[in-house]
């Protein structure tokens, strides 16, 4: 394609996932010039089916499914703990829409006042402010949901269509957490339960990570090509080197991009919108340091890649003597949220309360019924050191007997754990590569180690051997890079005001996870979604 630039725009976009494709579609169709600029090629269509293929085969690895790593997507891991980035994120028209699980909640309104049981800060918004654009996000995405947790906060609309039904693991679930006294209800998903947005239904690959070949689930192509529909144009393979401002440095001038031959270009816009995801937005800021902003651009808080958070994994499984149908269902059908906005109240089992065993302040925790639990078939016949009949007979009385529970916990913002510059390690355009120092505290493990105990509680209420457990020693992250450009109203401790405008840079706008000031522990995707939405509509009064 024709890479090289357009005539001055009214916005352009850096990155084409979620974040990006939802403005950038919101802006065309209100009537604006808009750019968008991918570094990421863009997928065949065509191709998902073999794509889905490989990701089932041992041979090819989760990043080779999207075409992750080499010189363009290297990066150091350099904390204490290690963060295998190119696992967590896609590069390319969609963004890791390509490759997500497809869960989409609210956050609860204990998150945007500060008020959950621990020392996280309030947001400079509250749910209130976000509850339409919520709403709007759910029916562009097209979210599939029961609108019966009890636990959720308010809303005026049920979701745009009918729920999943239960799987039947969780199904045996649901009477041992009703002896617990812990209440279930259905997860919202971002998957067609029937035919919507002239996509279909979901129809059972069960590959929802990382391929859904069918197109049930949403990826921000839709978007993309929504917003193409409209009149914005797409430039992929066009990763952004840095960002230049004018005169005095109080507005970007010119969006300096490469092409894969090497040229590079200017866009030049009346305002620009970073959507380019937690790492590769404070890298990109941090790459355009100038005399004017000799600490990196819109940094004169020094908050630009400090706060770097994530979701934690905790998990238990084990073997269950009747069929529980493992992996029937690829994506979560229950969960639950009972232990969200208060995760130290008890849990009552044989008479025995089962508490937390500190008193400290813990995390949010939501907690996850897998339908995909367990190796697949596969999986033990490679690790088999059997053959034939045996093999045969071993797997007919192993498969399908595994069953688990997953859930998130959030990471409190600390400054210590940072994205920041690599200058000792170069991309494939000689730029310094994104260096993750990522730290786990205390308080994360207290709360895993807390959901670690539900979770046994109900598996030895359902009568599992449990076998594996996920806890503080064994955790990792959820693909959810949150605060590296927090939001806050005070210039001097945060990165954007509460319109996602950076204070330093008036032409400048960050549309993403990175903006957020706290984790919570929901996925974080639908919150893009709507913080995307409401400032596409500020964007449509100043553009």
């Amino acid at each position: 394609m024709d890479r090289s630039p357009s005539g001055h725009a009214d916005v352009c976009i850096v990155g084409a996932g979620p974040a990006g494709s939802l403005v950038g579609n919101t802006l065309s169709t209100l009537g604006h010039d808009v750019v968008i600029l991918e570094a990421g090629p863009r997928f065949d269509d065509d191709e998902r089916e073999r794509r889905m293929e490989e990701s089932i085969r041992p041979a090819h690895g989760p990043d080779e499914v999207w075409e992750m790593g080499g010189p363009r997507d290297d990066y150091t891991s350099s904390g204490p703990a290690q963060y295998p980035l190119n696992a967590m994120r896609v590069k390319g028209v969609g963004g890791s829409t390509l490759h997500w699980q497809g869960m989409v909640v609210r956050l609860h309104q204990a998150d945007f006042a500060g008020t959950l049981p621990n020392d996280d800060p309030a947001w400079p918004i509250d749910y209130e402010d976000l509850r339409p654009y919520y709403a709007e996000a759910e029916q562009a995405i097209g979210v599939a949901g029961a609108s019966d947790n009890p636990f959720a906060p308010p809303r005026h609309d049920p979701h745009p269509m009918p729920a999943f039904p239960p799987s039947y693991s969780d199904s045996l679930f649901a009477p041992a957490c009703e002896r617990l006294g812990i209440t279930t209800h259905a997860a919202p998903n971002a998957r067609n339960s029937q035919g919507y947005d002239d996509r279909s239904a979901c129809v059972g690959y069960g590959t929802c990570q990382p391929v859904c070949p069918s197109g049930a689930k949403y990826d921000a192509t839709v978007h993309a090509e929504d917003a193409e529909a409209a009149g914005a144009r797409i430039v992929d393979r066009a990763p952004v080197q840095r960002l230049e401002t004018g005169p005095g440095g109080e507005r970007i001038e010119s969006v300096v991009y490469a092409t894969p031959d090497g040229t590079r270009h200017k866009q030049t816009a009346d305002h620009v919108v970073l959507a380019a995801g937690g790492v590769e937005i404070p890298r990109l800021l941090l790459l355009s340091a100038s005399a004017e902003h000799p600490h990196g651009l819109a940094n004169s808080s020094g908050a630009v890649g400090r706060y770097f958070m994530e979701h934690l994994f905790a998990g238990a499984g084990g073997q269950l003597e009747e069929r529980t149908r493992q992996n029937h269902v690829g994506f979560i059908t229950t969960e639950t949220h009972q232990f969200y906005d208060d995760p130290g109240q008890p849990v009552e089992r044989d008479g025995e309360t089962v508490l937390p065993r500190s008193g400290d302040s813990l995390s949010a925790m939501k907690l996850e019924f897998l339908n995909y639990a367990g190796p697949s078939p596969v999986e033990m016949a490679l690790h088999s050191d059997v053959w034939g009949d045996n093999l045969l007979s071993n797997l007919r009385g192993a498969y399908g007997h595994s069953i688990a529970m997953g859930g998130l916990v959030g990471q409190p913002p600390r400054a210590e754990s940072r994205i920041t510059l690599d200058h000792d390690r170069t991309d494939d355009h000689g730029n310094p590569v994104p260096e993750i120092q990522w730290t786990i505290g205390d308080r994360e493990r207290r709360t895993i180690e807390r959901a670690n105990r539900i979770q046994h509680a109900v598996l030895e209420e359902l009568g599992v051997d449990v076998r594996w457990t996920a806890g503080p020693d064994s955790t990792g992250g959820a693909a959810h890079h949150m605060g590296t450009t927090r939001m806050g109203t005070d210039p001097a401790e945060s990165v954007v005001d509460p319109t996602l405008r950076t204070h330093d840079v008036e032409n400048c706008w960050i549309v993403s996870s990175s903006v957020f000031p706290t984790a919570g522990a929901m996925n974080p995707t639908l919150t893009i979604a709507a913080l995307a939405l409401r400032c596409a509509e500020t964007l449509d009064a100043e553009a």
